[in-house]
């Protein structure tokens, strides 16, 4: 039976990349959890922004190898030392990808414009002086600024940029980035979003969130001008529902277990 997910034992490290921990495994398992859906949506370019360690690009092409064989994957990160890591783990798993390092997808927006079914990003998302945002090696990884939001805001745009009209963006949040102004953002460029994932750790509180274009929306977006950047009720009673309901769900199957 073919891998669904990469091996951590295969996975490659270096004491300068980040290696795969509770948000990695979040977001693998969000695409876990959508992978029926991921197999009907037929993806032919899959993008990861930040790729590290290579875990969940690998994962995400172990998963769709076998019914979207056509589909090809890119990978970027800024830390060079990242990309030969992804590139070891991804050969450990017999799949490939096409590799970059650069800044998000900086000299990429020609080539990739409209044209990316799949992106997933766990971005720096760790609220830190701004001045530790962007440094060389491994503090790359989490470094995220004021809020953890100052690359997450730089990459929300390019998202909607390179994602394809019916692409899909699958984000690792943290509750300090404010998911809920996050999705009103990305409501005002036309999306909708829902929480695929959602996990509580001793140190941190994660949100997977998906993101996809719905003409409705977009409609709305067209016709309404934003007089502030507070995430409408409705907005936030949504969210709020939705890690509610996923937390009661989490804690049935854990006293279950």
């Amino acid at each position: 039976m073919s891998l669904r997910t990469a091996q951590i034992r295969l996975v490659s490290s270096h004491p300068e990349v980040y290696e795969p921990c509770d948000d990695s495994f979040a977001l693998v398992d969000a695409l876990l959890a959508d992978r029926i859906n991921l197999l009907e949506h037929r993806p032919m370019l899959c993008m990861e922004v930040g790729c590290g360690s290579g875990y969940v690009i690998t994962s995400l092409a172990l998963m769709l190898e076998q019914e979207v064989p056509w589909a090809h994957y890119i990978a970027t990160d800024i830390n060079p030392r990242a990309v030969e890591v992804t590139r070891k783990t991804l050969e450990a798993h017999g799949v490939c990808a096409e590799l970059i390092n650069t800044d998000i997808a900086s000299g990429l927006e020609k080539r990739l414009a409209g044209l990316v079914d799949v992106m997933v990003v766990n971005p720096p998302y760790v609220p830190t002086p701004e001045d530790e945002v962007g440094r060389e090696g491994i503090a790359s990884a989490w470094a995220g600024g004021e809020n953890g939001r100052s690359v997450i805001d730089k990459i929300l745009p390019i998202a909607d940029k390179l994602l394809s009209k019916t692409g899909w963006l699958y984000l690792v949040t943290l509750t300090t980035n404010d998911p809920s102004q996050i999705c009103l953002q990305m409501r005002e460029k036309g999306y909708a979003a829902r929480i695929v994932v959602q996990r509580s750790t001793e140190e941190e509180n994660l949100h997977i969130i998906k993101f996809w274009r719905d003409f409705d929306i977009q409609m709305e977006a067209k016709e309404t001008v934003p007089v502030n950047k507070t995430a409408p009720v409705g907005v936030m009673d949504t969210l709020l529902s939705q890690v509610h309901r996923l937390s009661l769900w989490i804690s049935g199957n854990n006293s279950s277990n």
